[in-house]
């Protein structure tokens, strides 16, 4: 990591020892809020900036699954949906990997959860852990960031994985950002209807 980039938190800094779940206070200095997450400088380059905000839409995530039962983890939302905390960490970790890994870095890797390619198998939380889970997105959250640090630029462009289109990091990590966002926007429905907290 370049040393301008602002400190980061490690993507499971939130579920392994962040503060009490409440709302987020108003917007201070730079530094940990009482959840654990650093805010997005105000004032950075295009890849601070994009690095910054990505890590702390991860950190959210990790946030709102914190001091969860996997039972609680693996509670539907409103069935038939299948969709809970702990199926969108095992789908964002399959984000992870078919955009950085799968797509920039060019690996020839199976999907995390689905040896035939479907990537609807990672909402199918029944019978998965935390410490599975987790531990999966962990690992692809650390490839990304290796990938992307190593990149001279978000200039770089490599073939989509399925499709074959030049895709270029600075599309990826757009992405990246839009897929937590829209996902933690369920989490947090999730978590309230789990036990009541609440906070973005």
């Amino acid at each position: 990591m370049n040393e301008d980039q602002p400190a980061q938190p490690t993507a499971g800094d939130a579920a392994d020892g962040g503060a009490s779940h409440g709302r987020r206070p108003a917007r201070g200095p730079a530094g940990p809020d009482p959840t654990g997450r650093i805010a997005p400088p105000l004032v950075g380059d295009e890849r601070q900036l994009l690095r910054a905000y990505l890590d702390y839409h991860r950190a959210t995530l990790a946030w709102k699954c914190e001091g969860l039962t996997d039972e609680q983890l693996r509670r539907r939302s409103a069935p038939p949906s299948s969709l809970s905390l702990l199926g969108l960490v095992r789908h964002l970790a399959e984000v992870e990997r078919a955009w950085f890994r799968r797509t920039i870095n060019r690996e020839e890797v199976p999907l995390v959860w689905s040896d035939s390619g479907d990537f609807q198998v990672a909402y199918q939380a029944e019978g998965a852990t935390r410490a599975t889970a987790f531990a999966a997105w962990r690992e692809e959250v650390a490839a990304a960031r290796r990938i992307e640090e190593a990149a001279p630029s978000l200039d770089l462009t490599a073939p989509h994985a399925r499709t074959g289109e030049p895709v270029s990091l600075r599309l990826v990590m757009l992405h990246l950002i839009h897929e937590y966002a829209r996902h933690n926007g369920h989490a947090d429905l999730l978590r309230e209807a789990i036990d009541g907290s609440v906070g973005a």
